[in-house]
Order: structure tokens, then sequence, then C-alpha cells
């Protein structure tokens, strides 16, 4: 049985998978977008038809939940998206600049708004600048 302790991944296999994170994260978020609205117009169908109060109670609480998973994917997705541009940043000696995998990552990154300017800012922050008792 073979053990991983020890082992460093491959950065172009750990830049897959962070892609392919993004790829399942957004795809998602947009499910929950999409299912809030549909949740939205089949309420308003049951109110408009005066459906049992009780069926629409429980539909609401649904609604409440579809409502609630919206930010917090956007939220997973916004992680994942910072993680694979400091990965870019981190391992720009050990990937191969022009591959598939990296101008993938770079269309993904580009395509939800991340730039290379926040990333940067995040990955720069110089704790010996600051003076005594200022936070970062």
């Amino acid at each position: 049985m073979s053990s991983r302790k020890g082992k460093t991944a491959d950065p172009e296999k750990q830049l897959t998978i962070k892609i392919n994170a993004c790829k399942r994260l957004a795809k998602e978020a947009v499910y929950y977008e999409k299912e809030v609205k549909e949740n939205e117009e089949k309420l308003a169908k049951m109110r408009a038809d005066g459906k049992d109060p009780y069926d629409i109670k429980k539909f609401e609480e649904v609604l409440g939940e579809s409502y609630m998973m919206v930010p917090d994917s956007k939220a997973r997705l916004k992680k994942s998206l910072e993680d694979l541009s400091l990965f870019l940043k981190s391992n720009l000696d050990g990937l191969d600049q022009e591959s598939k995998s990296v101008s993938d990552a770079k269309d993904i990154l580009s395509e939800h708004g991340v730039s290379d300017k926040e990333a940067d800012d995040v990955a720069e922050t110089k704790v010996d600048d600051l003076k005594e008792g200022e936070a970062f």
C-alpha cells in the first residue's frame, strides 16, 4: 500500500482539480439562482390558484432555503476562484504558461471577473510595512 505522505502533487494536476472545482461551483451558483426563480414562479402560481395555505406556507419555507443557498454558493465560488488565482501566482515556475490548463484557468478567472490585481493584493500583504498597532 502506498503512502501519500511526503509527496507533493504535480502542479498541473492540482491546477486541473482547482479548475474543475471552479467550474462545478459556477454551475452550482447558476443552478441555485435558476431554482429561486422557478420556485418564486411556482409560489406565485400556487397563490393565484388558491392552493391550501399549509402547502403555500411549506413552499415558502422551500423558497427560503433556496434563497439561503444563493449567497452560500456564490461565496464558495468566490473562495475557489481566489484559491485558483493564488495558486497560479504562486506556481508560475512550476507550470507551463502555454499549457491548456493555464489558459483554461485564466479564462475562468476573467469570465468571473477575478483580476490579476485582486489576487496580487491578497498575495502581497506585507506585515513588515505595517505600523505598530495597525491592522491589515
